[in-house]
């Protein structure tokens, strides 16, 4: 089978479609910090508002605990993208409720209304398929055909994303397409040099990835928070850095297996050293085999990649025709230790082919730092999806679309 699209669902005017998409977007207080993500959406649902259907959004925000809380309610984001479909959004105040009921029979063709966030009802993240399936059928009650957009969330086997595509003649939107052909231009055919630059905290959130797609890139090269279990495993000292013990034996056979097959894993040459984590905390750039050099000694911990290493990664990402960039360099959310993220993200911008920012804390910093979605080749609205995707793992909310891994 292939992935179903929009176009087997056939014609879509006064048929009211339910789109599972995914605007879990940062919030500081009620403002929204970064609507990529709402954004993203906007390509399916103009051509679902443009074929005359009646459109219901669903999503989840946060992490809400199967009820209700304030906090991670979607009023913000309805008037958000109220204001960027350029139409009014009719919010419901509930999921599956009278307010709810109210918003779906009011629409007329060409409408659009937003439920309230999903996790508040327990049913959308239940253990129990028999829960889901319940919560599915309650959402699909408002619609004639369901549209999976989402491309965050289809890795989880929830109510939204697996058991109402079940219910609903279904289809993914244009958003998981586009993902899917990015990222399927990443494992099955990539255009060589190809490089991979790894980041984020921790070598076990990765492990899957690296060895997926080692025997596929040209190069590694490995920052942020893991790259000091990288430097540990060729036998520095790290001082008071992140430091995953357990995995040291995992990185030294990737170290061999690289050798083996002939892939540069780059590994940084300079670290910045603080004294402590925080933005107000003295630090000094360090050579990567003398962190305890510092003056903080075995407390100093690493912050970043020092600027030697961040010219050496550019040099290498310019040099490349296909880049796949996840996880940041440093804590770029302090100013002292965004300059590695920022330089690698600059070099993203100068590839002369494609260059995809992983979603999640990548997409995040990107836009932080100041760049535009326009200076990528793309960037994902899935950090999780893309990473289980590149590991060549079963994407449940995929697989109920006909899609199958390659």
């Amino acid at each position: 089978m292939t992935l179903r699209t929009i176009d087997s669902l056939g014609s879509l005017a006064g048929r009211t479609v339910i789109v599972r998409c995914d605007l879990n977007v940062p919030l500081a207080g009620a403002q929204i910090t970064d609507d990529g993500r709402i954004r993203a959406s906007l390509p399916t649902l103009n051509l679902l508002i443009n074929a005359g259907a009646r459109v219901v959004v669903v999503s989840h925000l946060g992490r809400p605990q199967g009820a209700p809380e304030a906090k991670y309610s979607l009023a913000p984001v309805a008037q958000r993208l109220s204001e960027l479909l350029g139409q009014p959004v009719t919010f419901a105040s509930d999921t599956v409720g009278s307010s709810a009921a109210e918003a779906v029979d009011g629409l007329a063709d060409g409408d659009v209304a937003l439920l309230e966030n999903l996790r508040f009802n327990p049913g959308e993240t239940a253990k129990s398929a028999d829960e889901r399936r319940e919560f599915a059928r309650k959402l699909a009650a408002f619609g004639d055909a369901f549209v999976s957009d989402g491309f965050g969330v289809v890795h989880r086997k929830q109510a939204s994303v697996y058991e109402l595509a079940e219910l609903l003649p279904s289809a993914a939107g244009t958003l998981i397409v586009t993902e899917l052909d990015v990222l399927d231009r990443l494992t099955a055919s990539p255009t060589r040099p190809y490089a991979v630059v790894l980041g984020g905290s921790k070598v076990s959130d990765k492990l899957g990835v690296i060895a997926h797609l080692l025997p596929r890139v040209d190069s590694l090269l490995v920052g942020g928070g893991m790259l000091f279990t990288f430097l540990a495993a060729r036998g520095h000292q790290v001082g008071a850095s992140l430091l995953e013990l357990d995995q040291l034996d995992v990185v030294r056979g990737y170290l061999a297996k690289a050798e083996e097959l002939g892939v540069e894993i780059v590994l940084p040459t300079d670290v910045v050293v603080a004294s402590k984590f925080g933005a107000d905390a003295e630090h000094q750039v360090r050579p990567a085999d003398d962190i305890e050099g510092s003056p903080w000694g075995e407390s100093g911990v690493g912050l970043d990649i020092g600027p030697q290493t961040a010219a050496r990664f550019a040099e290498v990402i310019r040099a490349s025709k296909t880049v796949f960039w996840n996880g940041p360099m440093g804590v770029f959310e302090l100013e002292p230790f965004a300059a590695g993220t920022k330089t690698v993200a600059k070099a993203l911008t100068e590839v002369d082919g494609l260059s995809v920012v992983g979603g999640g804390d990548s997409a995040a910093a990107v836009r932080a730092l100041g760049f535009t979605d326009d200076q990528f080749g793309h960037i994902s609205t899935g950090g999780g999806a893309s990473l289980e995707f590149l590991e060549g793992k079963s994407l449940p909310g995929l697989e109920i679309l006909g899609w199958t891994a390659k």
